[in-house]
């Protein structure tokens, strides 16, 4: 769903409060996105402008968008000359997708500048630009798209600043019924598109609301209908409106008629586009996160699955280890029997009960003495490998199911949980650091999620290991029940209070359940036990533990069982 030049026009009615505004802070808290703090008719407001292909916007947020430590440099670019400075005109050139910000302020020296934001909603197109409005030259953008790409419109810091190609469409508050006829072939139909190829800032959404509400498709119809609603745009006649349906959500200045969907008004445009697309955004970013992390943690496991293969081929070679002793011991026996320039000799096993005789391999070129040595040799070799191998080959696995583990939290985490994971395998060497730290970051406590069940007793679940590792060694009290899945990547679970029924230890089970790798599988084993017999090994990976004197039981994962539990209220709430 765009953002069209009509939603524009009624963006920048809004935003006219920023006026003669000073702006006291901008930060880049993603890649396309720019969130400016700005002082105006003695409130703060936050400025968010994205740039983002997906979801390019520009609205007033009430979202705390992180700042990030490091800026980046369009960011300081920005900063340097924007942030301090006094906004002198918001402006819409002629119903384009286009917003110019002018901001006045000094230069090191105390003389007055003006540097114009130019702000581009178009689409995978879209970008943030600053310019010096006196010499039309670009200082920097948020995107920069060289001679390679486009020709035409190169966007790079000191070349010249060339507005997008113009259309050739006629501005909507300019125009007369004879124009407007003039354009349209009502022979040809699809009159929705015609609207939209010949007017300026029309969207396919508004021009089908302009056909509908036409009724019949008649010259006078179709007109009225396209003046009576560009004509409510011009007298600020807005209700900002969201429409669900089956299929997708719609917004737009007012309840579309055309679209069959009960809609949700908002008081104000910002109001609507934050709702709209905070949660579409954040979701894209969730997604798009833990995909980045889930590549890195696939890329691991399948490097860890060719070292086992190595290891395993490894062990099985020093199998001949004790073959190899063997040949030594028994040439050391049998010297005086061994030819030189012989390439075998079989001499009697006396290890064999049966009196068996074993032919053994020789080297011709070396005394008998130096063959018994050879095969001494391979054998601590072949032993030291099988030790080694057999070393590596446990940690192989732990590591395997670890990251198997981390795998599997991602597939069901939140926000928070992702940048939890993330810090850990930052941690654990999966991961670089991002940027410099300048200072060190207060460290937050996780926070593993809270369930209440049936007989009201709190049931704690943790999502990652950080959580799991504070909820089971810090928080939990040596008499608290835990819970795991036996042998099955998954959740620490904590039913926190001795006192409870065989109800709540189910429901907890149940939870361990859902938030493990057998989610979809049925008669799922779970172990249980007091935390005071659970305890993680001295260099064991986050969220490993050990523990004793557990007993197990059987249930089945349900959805319904976990959302009662998520909605249960606390007996003392």
């Amino acid at each position: 769903m765009a953002i069209d030049g009509m939603m524009i026009h009624a963006l920048l009615e809004e935003m006219q409060i920023l006026k003669s505004g000073r702006i006291t802070k901008i930060y880049q808290p993603f890649e396309r996105d720019i969130v400016l703090h700005i002082r105006a008719q003695g409130k703060n407001h936050r400025l968010l402008v994205s740039a983002n292909p997906t979801y390019p916007r520009l609205h007033f947020t009430d979202e705390q968008l992180p700042n990030p430590e490091q800026a980046p440099m369009f960011c300081m670019v920005l900063r340097k000359y924007l942030e301090g400075g006094i906004i002198q005109r918001l402006h819409q050139p002629a119903a384009e997708r286009i917003v110019w910000i002018d901001v006045r302020s000094k230069t090191e020296i105390g003389d007055f500048m003006v540097k114009r934001l130019v702000i581009e909603i178009m689409g995978r197109h879209s970008n943030i630009i600053l310019i010096d409005p006196e010499t039309e030259k670009i200082i920097d953008s948020i995107h920069h798209v060289p001679s390679s790409v486009n020709q035409y419109r190169v966007v790079l810091p000191g070349r010249p600043y060339v507005s997008p190609p113009d259309q050739g469409k006629l501005n909507p508050f300019e125009i007369t019924k004879e124009m407007f006829l003039r354009k349209l072939d009502f022979n040809q139909g699809k009159l929705d598109q015609q609207i939209v190829r010949h007017f300026k800032g029309i969207s396919p959404l508004l021009a089908k609301e302009i056909v509908h509400q036409a009724g019949l498709p008649r010259q006078d119809q179709v007109w009225d209908s396209f003046s009576r609603l560009i004509g409510k745009i011009k007298a600020k006649d807005y209700e900002p409106a969201i429409m669900e349906t089956d299929q997708k959500s719609l917004f737009y200045l007012f309840p579309l008629a055309h679209v069959d969907a009960k809609p949700t008004r908002y008081s104000t445009l910002s109001k609507m586009l934050d709702t709209y697309f905070t949660e579409k955004v954040r979701t894209d970013r969730l997604k798009q996160t833990a995909n980045d992390l889930i590549k890195r943690l696939t890329a691991e496991i399948n490097k860890n699955k060719k070292k086992l293969t190595k290891l395993e081929q490894t062990l099985k070679e020093s199998e001949q280890a004790d073959t190899y002793r063997l040949y030594g011991e028994l040439l050391t026996a049998y010297m005086h029997q061994i030819k030189r320039g012989a390439t075998e000799i079989e001499v009697v096993n006396y290890y064999d009960e049966q009196g068996g005789t074993v032919t053994i391999p020789l080297e011709p070129e070396l005394e008998p003495s130096e063959n018994a040595q050879r095969y001494f040799k391979k054998y601590n070799k072949a032993k030291v490998a099988k030790e080694m191998a057999t070393e590596q080959l446990n940690k192989t696995k732990e590591e395997m199911v670890y990251l198997e583990t981390l795998l599997h939290q991602l597939e069901q985490a939140s926000w928070s949980d992702i940048e939890e994971i993330r810090e850990e395998l930052t941690e654990q060497g999966y991961l670089r650091e991002r940027g410099k730290r300048h200072k060190k970051q207060k460290q937050t406590q996780p926070k593993p999620a809270t369930f209440y069940s049936s007989e009201g007793i709190p049931v704690l679940v943790g999502r990652n290991n950080k959580q799991n590792d504070y909820l089971t060694m810090r928080l939990a009290s040596p008499h608290d029940t835990w819970l795991h899945t036996k042998d099955i990547p998954g959740s620490h679970v904590v039913i926190r209070s001795q006192n409870y029924g065989e109800t709540t230890l189910r429901e907890a089970a149940v939870l361990a359940a859902y938030f493990s790798k057998a989610r979809e599988s049925s008669q799922v084993p779970v172990d249980y036990t007091l935390v005071k017999y659970v305890r993680k090994p001295k260099g064991a990976k986050p969220g490993f533990v050990i523990y004793e004197q557990h007993k197990t039981l059987f249930v089945t994962p349900d959805k319904e069982i976990v959302a009662k539990l998520m909605t249960n209220a606390s007996p003392d709430a």
